[in-house]
């Protein structure tokens, strides 16, 4: 009898587990519950806003290495996690994405399917063997696109990638980009747009418009334009006078009618052909926006400095010659979220203004060592040094470039000239505008190193500012449901406390770091004028007082490095800290909690039972 039992309730388990796993799989599977804090599982509006358009189907083929990627716990994870992604794409595409989950294995019809998309092949092992993690897309008139790798670092982007990728196959155009500016961008051989350096020779086009031609449907406007050519679809703005009105009435209603604009404003222009500062004339536009900018103020960063060769001689630190690190460029937004470095001269700053009714996100920051400088006295300044004296930062970031969305204000609100205009839009709730207080980051000096390979240029990055550029014309090019996507949250949990811990070590180190630079750059200008005192055999001749005031110095230099030594341990020891108690709640606490819990649940039980 207790076999029957024991029969029938092990075949009712049965029963129940598979009734389960088909009502999981026909009825509850478009149903979803996504749990998580950040909403890691789940597609943003503006990703079902792009498969609503789609209009004929797509095949999206999911390639993963399975063997190969064998004993790679954290690949495999996180391409289990693209995969539940990907079906998400499907299963709110009603059906006009079809998902194809594909192991190339080797030497498989496969992997030259792999090959023939064009995807990475990452070599993994010491048999040479390759790991396959990308996806390749094809519309119905054979257009195709590709991730040619999911770098696991890039998780925070993995929903627009793909979106974009959709997106793209969706409306396979080309982006038109049209530029205003008074800068020689495109080089050629008028006067105006000589080098002074290079007298009788045509200026180079910039290799950040270069690129741009390689990569979209380009144009630049005649410095006599009046209106924005149609089919526009991103606005570059470097630095305009912007001449005539009708000129600056089709600019704003570009933006009015939804227009995207990426645009560059600078205080100072150092990259002018004729070596005279212009300024922009966008002015009235940042006003009636809402957004506040010192066109006379250049900011000032002890931290973010360049170190460049000076006129006198040697090399020193450029107090407005800035390179923005990883730490001053927005990890949020998809523009900048993967770039390294930018570099730029003579940087102007955003703010929003109190009464402004829009978005302001800061893309580039300064460090908080800074101040400004008069553009004016900052022109007619020859030794970059002077900017060092008196110099003394305010404590407080700068935003150096930023994205504006939300509702703008024509700036033609009152004209009645213009108001009355047939088509005439006064505020629109869709602008999307990049702003950036430089146009110098743009030229070629900052960003690349040019040199001779059989006759032709060849153009080497130092640092991201043309992935700047190309990105934000990306972004600004797709649709508007491709802006609205934001940077995702992570898969993966930091440690949130261990990061504020370093961070405030960090703070403190670099304080200190400041206070050393500082008597560095004092003493460096004391053994210049030391220099000019040689004495017989070439020997540098040092009273004693000069030589006190040396070795004063190295004292003090090795005082503030074990200083440093000991913040830096200070931050080790306070990490040290934390994981001990990590441990020992881990390792102790919480078995101590759990056995004490079952032990008092046992007797609780055993009363019942009693009873």
């Amino acid at each position: 009898m207790k076999k029957l039992n024991t029969s029938i309730g092990l075949f009712a388990l049965a029963l129940i587990f598979f009734g389960a796993v088909l009502l999981n799989n026909l009825l509850l599977n478009p149903y979803r519950i996504d749990l998580t804090e950040n909403k890691v599982f789940s597609l943003s509006e503006g990703s079902k806003s792009v498969l609503k358009k789609i209009d004929e189907p797509i095949n999206l083929y999911f390639f993963f290495s399975e063997k190969t990627s064998e004993g790679l716990t954290q690949i495999r994870g996180y391409a289990e996690r693209v995969k539940n992604l990907l079906e998400e794409y499907q299963l709110h595409s009603n059906g006009k994405i079809k998902l194809h989950v594909i192991d190339p294995e080797p030497f498989s019809e496969n992997e030259d399917m792999a090959a023939e998309f064009g995807l990475t092949a990452a070599p993994v092992g010491n048999l040479g063997d390759n790991l396959y993690f990308g996806l390749g897309g094809r519309n119905a008139l054979d257009d195709q696109e590709i991730i040619a790798f999911f770098d696991p670092s890039k998780e925070e982007f993995l929903e627009y990638d793909i979106s974009k990728l959709i997106n793209s196959l969706v409306d396979p155009n080309a982006i038109k980009v049209s530029i205003i500016t008074d800068l020689p961008i495109a080089g050629g051989s008028d006067p105006a747009m000589m080098n002074p350096m290079m007298m009788n020779q045509a200026q180079q086009p910039w290799v950040f418009y270069q690129q741009l031609q390689q990569l979209y449907e380009t144009e630049v406007l005649a410095a006599d334009a009046s209106e924005i050519p149609a089919q526009t679809d991103v606005l570059m703005l470097i630095n305009p006078t912007v001449p005539s009105d009708a000129l600056k009435y089709s600019i704003d209603q570009f933006i009015m009618q939804g227009g995207n604009v990426l645009a560059f404003i600078d205080p100072h222009t150092e990259s002018s052909p004729s070596g005279m500062s212009q300024q922009s004339g966008l002015q009235a536009f940042l006003d009636t926006w809402g957004v506040e900018f010192e066109a006379s103020q250049i900011v000032l960063d002890a931290s973010a400095a360049l170190e460049i060769r000076m006129p006198s001689g040697g090399s020193g630190k450029h107090f407005a010659y800035l390179g923005l690190n990883r730490q001053l460029i927005s990890e949020k937004d998809t523009v900048t979220g993967q770039l390294e470095s930018i570099n730029g001269a003579s940087f102007g700053y955003l703010a929003k203004k109190q009464d402004a009714d829009i978005n302001f996100e800061p893309l580039f920051e300064s460090s908080p060592y800074t101040n400004t400088t008069n553009s004016m006295l900052y022109s007619s300044m020859r030794d970059p040094q002077r900017l060092q004296q008196n110099f003394v930062p305010d404590n407080q970031t700068k935003v150096l470039a930023a994205r504006i969305s939300g509702q703008l204000t024509s700036v033609f609100k009152d004209n009645e000239e213009y108001k009355n205009t047939a088509g005439f839009v006064d505020k629109t709730s869709e602008a999307n505008v990049i702003l950036v207080a430089d146009a110098d980051l743009l030229a070629d000096r900052f960003w690349v190193q040019k040199s001779s390979f059989f006759g032709q240029s060849i153009a080497t990055p130092f640092a991201n500012n043309g992935d700047f550029v190309a990105n934000s014309v990306e972004n600004l090019g797709g649709s508007s449901e491709l802006i609205s996507i934001r940077a995702r949250g992570k898969f993966s949990r930091p440690f949130t406390r261990v990061n504020e811990i370093e961070v405030q070590a960090e703070a403190k180190f670099r304080e200190k770091e400041q206070e050393l630079q500082a008597r560095l750059s004092e003493t460096e200008q004391k053994l210049s004028e030391l220099q000019s005192q040689i004495g017989e055999g070439g020997k540098l001749v040092l009273s004693q007082e000069q030589q006190q005031a040396i070795d004063s110095f190295i004292a003090e230099k090795l005082s503030i490095r074990k200083s440093l030594r000991e913040v830096q341990h200070q931050l080790n020891k306070d990490i040290e800290a934390l994981g001990s108690w990590l441990k020992f709640i881990n390792v102790i606490v919480a078995p101590l909690f759990l056995t004490i819990l079952l032990y008092f649940l046992s007797l609780t039980f055993k009363r019942r039972k009693i009873a």
